[in-house]
C-alpha cells in the first residue's frame, strides 16, 4: 500500500475533482499559446516525467509485461490523446465554462457504452429514463435558440467528442486494469508514457510552437502536468481500487462547480442562466440512471418516518 492509498477516498475525491476542475482554465490559458496537439503533449509528457520520478521516490518500477502496456497503451488513447486534444482545440472556440459542463455528461457515455458494446449493464426502464433526462439536459446546456453556428459549435461538438471518448475509457478500465495488482502510481506512469509516445508521432503535423509562452502559460503547463496529468491519475486509480469504478466516474458531478467558478471569477467568462440550470437536469439524469436518486428518496426523512410508523389497523 502507498501513501497515496492511505488517504481516505473522501478526500481524494475532492482533491480529483479540484484539480481536474482547474485543468479547465488552465488548458484555456495554454491554447493561447500553444496549438491543440501541442496542449495535450505537453501536458501528458510533463504528466509522465512527474510520474516516472515518483516512481523512483517510492521504489517502483515500470511493469515489464506486454500485454499490461498494450491495454495501458489503448486507455492512452481514449484517456489523453484524443480527449485532451479535442478540449484543447474545443477550448480555442468556447468558453472553460462550457468544456467543464460537457466533461460532466461523461457518465452518461459511460453508460451508452456500457449497454451498447461491453454488455455489461442491461437497458431498464430506469436507466433508459436516465438517459432521455440527461440528454434533455445537454439540451438545455447547449442553448440552441442563442444560435450554434460556426465556431461555438465546433468547440461544442470537441468538448462532446472529448467526453465521448472517457466513455469508452471507464468501462475498458474497469475490465482490464481495475483488478491490477501494480499501484495506481505504476498504472498512470506507463499510462502516461505511452500517451505521449502517441501524441509525439503526430506532433509534425502541427507545425512548431512558439517557447515563448509568458508565466502565465508556463504556470498553466507545469499544473496541467505536473497535477492535472500526472498526480490526479495516480488519484483516480487509488479511487478505483477503493470504491469501484461507478464512485469514480461521478467525480465529474464536482468538476463543473470548479470549473465554473473558477472560468468565472478568473477569467471573467460569462455564465449564461440554462448553463448551470442544464447541469442540474443533466446530474439529475445520470443520478437516475444510477440508480442513485431512488437511493436518496429511500433515505428521505418523510419516507423513513412512514416506514417506522406502526400500520393503521382495519
Amino acid at each position: 500500500m502507498t501513501a497515496l492509498d492511505r488517504i481516505d477516498w473522501r478526500v481524494q475525491f475532492l482533491m480529483l475533482a479540484a484539480t481536474w476542475g482547474a485543468s479547465f482554465l488552465f488548458i484555456k490559458v495554454l491554447a493561447r499559446h500553444w496549438p491543440a496537439l501541442w496542449v495535450s503533449f505537453g501536458r501528458v509528457a510533463v504528466g509522465a516525467l512527474t510520474l516516472a520520478v515518483l516512481l523512483r521516490v517510492t521504489r517502483q518500477r515500470f511493469p515489464r509485461e506486454l500485454r499490461l502496456w498494450l491495454h495501458c497503451a489503448v486507455l492512452a488513447v481514449f484517456f489523453n490523446a484524443i480527449p485532451w486534444t479535442l478540449f484543447a482545440f474545443g477550448e480555442q472556440h468556447t468558453s472553460s465554462i462550457v468544456a467543464g459542463l460537457w466533461n460532466a455528461t461523461t457518465p452518461l457515455w459511460v453508460l451508452l457504452v456500457s449497454l451498447a458494446a461491453f454488455g455489461e449493464q442491461r437497458p431498464t426502464a430506469e436507466r433508459l429514463a436516465g438517459l432521455a433526462v440527461g440528454f434533455a439536459g445537454v439540451a438545455t446546456l447547449l442553448g440552441p435558440w442563442r444560435g450554434l453556428g460556426g465556431g461555438a459549435l465546433t468547440g461544442h461538438l470537441a468538448c462532446a467528442g472529448a467526453a465521448a471518448c472517457y466513455g469508452l475509457g471507464f468501462p475498458y478500465t474497469r475490465r482490464h486494469l481495475a483488478g491490477r495488482a501494480e499501484s495506481g502510481v505504476v498504472l498512470s506512469a506507463c499510462q502516461l508514457a505511452c500517451a505521449t509516445v502517441i501524441l509525439g508521432v503526430f506532433l509534425p503535423l502541427s507545425g512548431t510552437p512558439t517557447l515563448h509562452i509568458g508565466l502565465d502559460g508556463a504556470g498553466s503547463l507545469l499544473a496541467l502536468g505536473a497535477l492535472g496529468s500526472g498526480l490526479a491519475f495516480a488519484v483516480n486509480y487509488a479511487i478505483v481500487r477503493a470504491r469501484g469504478i461507478a464512485v469514480a466516474s461521478t467525480v465529474t458531478y464536482l468538476i463543473p462547480v470548479f470549473s465554473t467558478a473558477l472560468g468565472a471569477l478568473v477569467l471573467g467568462e460569462t455564465l449564461r442562466w440554462n448553463q448551470p440550470v442544464g447541469t442540474v437536469v443533466l446530474l439529475a439524469g445520470i443520478a437516475l440512471s444510477q440508480g442513485r436518486l431512488a437511493v436518496a428518496l429511500s433515505r428521505s426523512p418523510a419516507r423513513t418516518r412512514s416506514r417506522s410508523a406502526p400500520e393503521a389497523s382495519s
